[in-house]
């Protein structure tokens, strides 16, 4: 074993190294590059000084397979850390499990945005009102009706069938017993001096409920046909001067809710108010 000196390529630091160590890699202690040390000079030259040559910044593609620069052996060309791919792991299987949840998040009803609507008319004049499914549009949102129910003078049609409606129309009527609007007829033009009260109702993209208390102008057409058991059918036609010009027309039936007597109402119930 023998001592020789070499020089590092990019800062000419001078490095002294035993034969032994030939052909490895070394880092230059001065500016830290990788170097191959030199094959060691034959003879007596210690004091020779030889330029050793940079290490390979990437490993060498040899037939599709990385070749460490040393050793000869293959190497893959990306390793990533073992936690790394836990963590991947893991959070595909929580995406799994909870798809339901995260995918099956309650659908906001369409927004429309045109106000160049044909159906909203706010004179009653002429109107006809559909012979299909009551339908339209409340708050700049399609309103698909699927029930109405009649409850104290309370007429309620809704979106929904079963909590807080997505979408509704509540119109609160002059009347005692909801069985006596059978065959009545209602016709409210804009600036009315008694019109009923209207409320309509919606759920913003947080899912919280609505409301509008009496729009600031409308216009309503109301007739009820005759009275079957505890449902009521009918037709309507309701315009409103709200920012989104609500409307909805076409023909319900209403089913008819009866409070409970006073003796089957849980305690602290409030009294109806006649």
């Amino acid at each position: 074993m023998s001592e020789f000196k070499f020089a590092c390529p990019v800062c000419g630091q001078h490095i002294t190294c035993d034969s032994t160590k030939s052909g490895t890699q070394l880092g230059c202690p001065t500016c830290f590059h990788e170097l191959i040390v030199p094959h060691a000079p034959q003879g007596d030259v210690a004091k020779l000084i030889l330029n050793a040559s940079l290490a390979q910044s990437h490993p060498r593609l040899q037939g599709g397979a990385m070749i460490d620069t040393l050793a000869g052996r293959p190497v893959c060309a990306r390793r990533f850390p073992v936690g790394i791919i836990v963590v991947l792991v893991c959070a595909v299987a929580a995406l799994f499990a909870f798809r339901g949840t995260i995918f099956n998040r309650p659908t906001q009803p369409a927004m429309v945005t045109t106000t160049n609507d044909p159906a909203w008319k706010l004179d009653l004049t002429g109107v006809t009102i559909p012979d299909k499914p009551v339908a339209g549009r409340i708050n700049g949102r399609v309103f698909k009706f699927q029930h109405a129910t009649l409850k104290d003078g309370a007429l309620f049609l809704r979106q929904g069938q079963k909590g807080s409606a997505e979408l509704g129309l509540r119109i609160i009527l002059f009347v005692r017993e909801d069985e006596k609007l059978a065959g009545k007829s209602i016709n409210i033009e804009t600036n009315h001096t008694r019109a009923p009260n209207v409320v309509l109702g919606w759920k913003d993209d947080p899912q919280q409920p609505m409301l509008l208390d009496t729009p600031p102008d409308y216009a309503l057409r109301l007739q009820f046909g005759a009275l079957a058991g505890d449902h009521l059918p009918g037709k309507i036609y309701f315009c409103a001067t709200d920012e989104a010009r609500s409307w909805v027309a076409g023909t319900f039936e209403a089913e008819i809710l009866k409070a409970l007597p006073p003796e089957l109402q849980p305690p602290g119930a409030p009294k109806p108010q006649r």
